[in-house]
């Protein structure tokens, strides 16, 4: 059986692992991001990717970024968080591993992966939202993947939601990460306990007792301890959501909402304020199927186990368009 690698190359680190046509993840491992120069990264990824093909008949490798790719799935034409523009990553890995290679945004890449092996299998039409540091996502529709011309769907988090609202690192105002990310529930929470202390007792306990001190994690712990202050920022990131999830199913109409991201982890904390919000929200409820709202399945590994399989799909495509010349 032939497997291909999956990578996700994030701004601190990289993972990479094994995975096979049925999308178990074989093998996998994690280095620190080398540096923000492309050559070194690559280089890194070539290292891991040969210790595989020592152990395994590795046929092609997927690349998952946090960025923008190109329609061809070749260049990463603006990464953030690695600070990179315009890199011809396919060629670069090609050259390096002497394989096949494949690059994708990571939100589509998990996207993907949700829909072949985890909590989108049996619908042909899904979206997925990611919720993390910012908010991604990824569209799939009859049982593809919606790229776009240039490659840049799936942008979520960068809907304008308030005019002249909060602004944001992509250059505008208003943008729905704004409002619905983990970043946005870190200010929410501090904002609150700065205007509510008397209520959040646990959750300025957590930092170092001032409302700058709160992080991530306190919010979520505060709040499956009850704190109000807490579950209030739950509440409001998640009805931020549930109000996007709504125009995102005025345009799309999918079968089904996949959420994802690290900060879905935190379950019914913000799965219900979403649920409660969108079911409101949704225009032509009454005369509609329901669309469930479902937490993702895979979790981190999901972007590994996408990126990999969209590989080894452009490897049977490009296999059948030579055939057919």
């Amino acid at each position: 059986m032939v497997h291909t690698v999956g990578v996700d190359i994030g701004g601190t680190k990289i993972a990479v692992g094994v995975v096979s046509s049925e999308g178990e993840l074989l093998a996998q491992m994690r280095r620190a991001t080398p540096s923000r120069d492309p050559g070194a990264v690559v280089s890194e990824i070539a290292e891991m990717v040969a210790e595989y093909t020592e152990r395994y008949p590795i046929a092609a490798v997927g690349v998952g970024v946090a960025g923008l790719v190109d329609g061809g799935h070749s260049q990463v034409t603006f990464a953030p968080n690695l600070r990179w523009s315009r890199v011809p990553l396919r060629q670069l890995l090609q050259e390096a591993t002497g394989l096949p290679a494949d690059v994708e945004n990571d939100a589509n890449a998990a996207a993907w992966a949700e829909y072949r092996f985890g909590a989108g299998v049996g619908t042909s039409d899904m979206i997925m939202v990611t919720v993390g540091t910012g908010v991604g996502g990824g569209v799939i529709v009859h049982g593809s993947l919606r790229r776009g011309a240039g490659g840049m769907a799936g942008e979520f988090g960068h809907l304008n939601v308030v005019v002249d609202g909060r602004s944001c690192a992509c250059g505008r105002n208003g943008c729905w990460e704004q409002y619905a990310s983990g970043n946005a529930l870190v200010r929410t929470a501090r904002d609150l306990a700065s205007e509510q202390r008397s209520e959040a007792g646990v959750l300025l306990s957590l930092g170092d007792g001032t409302p700058e001190g709160v992080e991530g994690l306190h919010v979520t712990e505060a709040a499956q301890r009850g704190d109000r202050v807490a579950l209030r920022a739950f509440d409001r990131v998640g009805t931020w959501l549930g109000r996007g999830l709504a125009d995102l199913a005025a345009l799309y109409d999918p079968e089904v909402f996949v959420i994802g991201g690290g900060v879905a982890e935190s379950g019914d904390l913000l799965m219900r304020p979403i649920r409660e919000t969108f079911d409101k929200e949704l225009v032509g409820r009454e005369h509609r199927s329901p669309i469930p709202v479902i937490a993702a399945q895979l979790g981190n590994p999901a972007g590994i186990v996408g990126a990999a399989d969209l590989a080894r799909v452009t490897m049977s495509e490009n296999e059948g368009q030579g055939a057919n010349t």
